[in-house]
């Protein structure tokens, strides 16, 4: 299927352009249910994995430099349209990671990899 990668919008205009008679709330729902179009769960812990607390309930944070926030977003991108020489066939997703800092909420460092690891 080459419209994989087609958001709500864009899928609904495909379609009512091949004549079917079809909304953004069809669609949303039906994209929903299809396994291809499901992201990851990020926010839900791996099986097996051990989850630590969380130690700064009571801590006031006054000061830069105090506490350092990690966070990782993962960005959906086309697979092979950055050259034009592969079909595009599937979702491919791009992982930025930053380092935010909680009082000044600035982001000291970001690095961007195609692999959660």
């Amino acid at each position: 299927m080459e419209t994989l990668f087609f958001g709500v919008r864009q899928m609904t205009r495909h379609l009512r352009n091949d004549g079917h008679r079809v909304n953004e709330k069809r669609i949303r729902r039906l994209m929903r249910l299809l396994p291809i179009y499901q992201k990851p769960n990020t926010s839900r812990p791996a099986w097996g994995h051990k989850t630590y607390p969380y130690l700064l309930t009571e801590l006031p944070v006054e000061r830069p430099n105090q506490v350092w926030r990690p966070d990782i977003t993962p960005l959906p991108v086309r697979r092979g349209a950055r050259h034009g020489l592969e079909p595009v066939t599937a979702h491919a997703s791009l992982y930025v990671m930053a380092i935010m800092d909680w009082h000044t909420r600035k982001v000291p460092s970001w690095r961007i990899s195609n692999i959660l690891e």
